[in-house]
């Protein structure tokens, strides 16, 4: 075993490298992304019994689950987008497993989102985060946080009134800067999905789904915990599970950072 493997094994031991868990819970109160009624609609989460130590199964206990691959926190693959659907090992089966194992680069805007729940990262706040960071490395999970995870009442989280969700998200530039500029494993946030609330007005529509899955990029959404990582220094493992053709998947992300 190399000597690095060695370190990490004895530092999670000991405690010097902690896991922080930056998945909400799935379950059928999870709330789930509304589209405009002429869009066929992702289900709520449901759960059946199949057997729990009864006539059914006396020595065991197991659940049927239905729900769509985009529920709760998720894993978008490049797939998900029109942008990304003719890339090469752009679903969940083919994806090469690295790509889901990364530094984490914590853009903390709490403080913005508090005054405006609309808010959008430009590529002035990238440029100054790296200032005083340094220049966000190729193959980097991005992750923004807002405090969104904190609205934990589901009307609160979606946050729509008559014209719409509003929730924060990415400018189109600031997309183009990580996916192209940085070339950027990712992005990942605590809303319900990467592009803002009222990102289906934008031009072009959600742009942070149709510029990062169409330079082969991956999305997480509904993340927690995010100001347990320090801006730079943490590893996210993020792997979805290995749906054949699959667009997204539920997945359970995990940050190791230094304890």
């Amino acid at each position: 075993m190399s000597s690095s493997l060695t370190q990490l094994i004895d530092d999670l031991a000991t405690g010097r490298v902690r896991v922080v868990d930056l998945t909400q819970p799935l379950g059928p109160e999870t709330p789930v992304i509304g589209l405009p009624e002429i869009f066929a609609p992702s289900p709520p989460m449901t759960i059946e019994t199949i057997s729990r130590y009864d006539e059914r199964g006396p020595a065991w206990y197991w659940n049927t689950i239905h729900l769509g691959e985009h529920t709760g926190t998720h894993f978008d693959a490049p797939v998900h987008w029109v942008s990304g659907r003719d890339l090469p090992d752009n679903t969940t089966d083919t994806l090469p497993p690295h790509r889901f194992v990364g530094p984490a680069c914590v853009i903390d805007v709490e403080a913005e989102v508090e005054r405006d729940p609309d808010f959008l990262l430009r590529p002035e706040h990238i440029e100054a985060w790296e200032a005083e960071h340094g220049r966000i490395p190729a193959g980097a999970w991005v992750l923004l946080r807002t405090g969104w995870s904190r609205r934990t009442d589901p009307t609160a989280f979606i946050n729509a009134d008559d014209d719409g969700p509003h929730s924060p998200g990415f400018h189109a530039d600031a997309s183009r800067l990580l996916a192209l500029e940085r070339d950027v494993t990712g992005v990942g946030v605590e809303t319900i999905g990467t592009d803002a609330g009222q990102a289906g007005g934008f031009d072009p529509p959600f742009p942070n789904h149709a510029i990062m899955h169409g330079a082969g990029k991956l999305g997480l959404a509904s993340l927690c915990n995010l100001d347990q990582l320090p801006p730079t220094g943490a590893v996210v493992i993020a792997a979805p599970l290995k749906i054949v053709d699959g667009s997204g998947s539920p997945l359970r992300v995990l940050a190791l950072v230094a304890g």
